[in-house]
């Protein structure tokens, strides 16, 4: 708060003094200067209270934080109502320390500055939006990299012999070798399309999607669940190192040990066409040689398909579709086994339901862009009640933006667990609100705080 005071009676200290209180606004409008005429200058003053008139309370559900003050971010940790759900900092906490204990290169001056720059996006809250979500998936891939500099010592051994086994055993046969037999160049392209184009930049995609077109708060559940389910692929891929296809067409089931070197299998034909050498160099280096079980490329591209579908409910055929596509190429490439691409979505599933649970926002018919939501409702809808009139009492909108809150889902997030479907009935549509929606003064500084 800004203070403004104004004396009575000049330069006397004894005069009575009345002050003032006017806000002062993150973004406030620069003043104009004197050489304005009065006229322009009021007529702008009109101009900007109608916008302002226009927006609803319930306008910033869609907007971004735009602060730079770190303030910000420590009050709203000291509000923050700490629960169970804030456990989750702790465990990435213990995996990163871990993975950034093993990384042999770059050196502590390189891992140190990557840590600074990641907490110093967490402390400034334009920027916290965007990575506290994405804290998950930067540990993932923290993991996954130092992978390579684990001993062999103090890893398990290689099971090479139990993927065919479990192969045969379910399905009769190696779908992998049988998909592999008959190669061409038609069908290399349409392998290398699904597995080694999209499958990279599919999350990318994904996300801007659902930021766009999905209610608000959907993105930041999709990076969540997205880091965590590969966090725990890989650490099964640790605990329960496996071989691929690819070795078994070059070793046999010959014992394995962690000095044998990955292999582009069926992408090889994509370098020679190309004259390239991408991917020979890339899967030769793979920090995870042994990480067939289960399959990430499966886990990915389930829990993206099961977000589009749950954001493009029309679309859902194609997303069954692009799963399919991306199955078989696997296969076909020799990268990995019909049972790790079964595992790898099973684990996709258990974080996808489990999320949407409880804190994935659901749709509300004719809303296209996330800027058409006035609330936001999280979680399954519940049954009802005898005669579904106890579902007002717990009826609470949304009113936290993306990524405001430090744990979704905890005791300080405003989230929605309406028993009643979403049909954007509730908000009122009529001239005698003036402007009022169904967030009512008391819900705005809710969400402030």
């Amino acid at each position: 708060m800004r203070t403004h005071y104004f004396s009575r009676g000049g330069d006397d200290t004894s005069s009575t003094q009345r002050f003032f209180s006017v806000s002062k606004l993150p973004l406030a409008w620069p003043s104009l200067p004197v050489i304005v005429p009065h006229r322009i200058r009021r007529r702008f003053r009109s101009t900007r209270s109608k916008i302002r008139s226009m927006q609803t309370p319930t306008s910033s559900i869609a907007s971004l934080n735009t602060s730079l003050n770190p303030a910000d971010t420590l009050r709203a940790l000291r509000m923050h109502h700490w629960s169970y759900y804030d456990a989750q900092y702790l465990f990435l906490a213990i995996v990163g320390i871990f993975a950034l204990c093993v990384i042999q290169s770059p050196g502590p001056f390189t891992k140190t500055l990557i840590v600074a720059v990641l907490m110093a996006s967490l402390i400034i809250p334009l920027t916290r939006q965007f990575f506290l979500p994405f804290v998950p998936i930067a540990v993932y891939l923290l993991l996954f990299y130092s992978c390579q500099f684990i001993s062999g010592e103090y890893r398990p051994p290689i099971w090479v012999r139990v993927l065919p086994s479990l192969e045969n055993i379910l399905y009769g046969a190696n779908l992998s070798n049988i998909l592999s037999a008959h190669k061409n160049t038609p069908l290399n392209v349409l392998a290398w399309l699904p597995y080694g184009i999209m499958h990279f930049g599919a999350p990318f995609v994904c996300s801007g999607l659902m930021f766009l077109f999905g209610p608000p708060g959907t993105t930041p559940i999709f990076a969540k669940a997205f880091g965590y389910m590969n966090i725990i692929g890989v650490m099964t891929q640790i605990i329960i190192p496996c071989s691929p296809p690819w070795y078994e067409n070059m070793y046999g089931l010959a014992a394995a040990d962690y000095s044998v070197q990955g292999s582009p299998a069926g992408l090889r034909a994509i370098d020679e066409l190309f004259g390239i050498d991408l991917y020979t160099s890339g899967f030769t280096a793979s920090p995870m040689v042994f990480g067939a079980f289960p399959s990430l490329h499966s886990a990915d591209g389930t829990m993206e398909a099961l977000f589009m579908a749950h954001t493009f409910p029309k679309l859902r055929p194609l997303f069954v579709f692009y799963l399919l596509w991306l199955w078989w190429s696997t296969m076909y490439l020799s990268h990995h086994y019909a049972v790790d691409l079964v595992a790898g979505s099973m684990i996709s599933i258990i974080f996808y339901y489990m999320y949407r649970g409880k804190f994935l926002p659901r749709l509300q018919p004719g809303k296209m862009f996330r800027w058409d939501y006035d609330y936001v409702e999280y979680g399954e809808v519940q049954d009802h009640y005898a005669y579904g009139l106890a579902d007002l009492d717990d009826y609470h909108p949304g009113l936290h933006g993306d990524s405001d809150e430090w744990t979704i889902g905890s005791s300080s997030s405003f989230s929605s667990s309406s028993r009643e479907p979403s049909t954007g009935m509730r908000s009122p549509v009529t001239d005698e609100w003036e402007g009022d929606t169904i967030a009512s003064a008391t819900d705005s500084e809710y969400q402030k705080a």
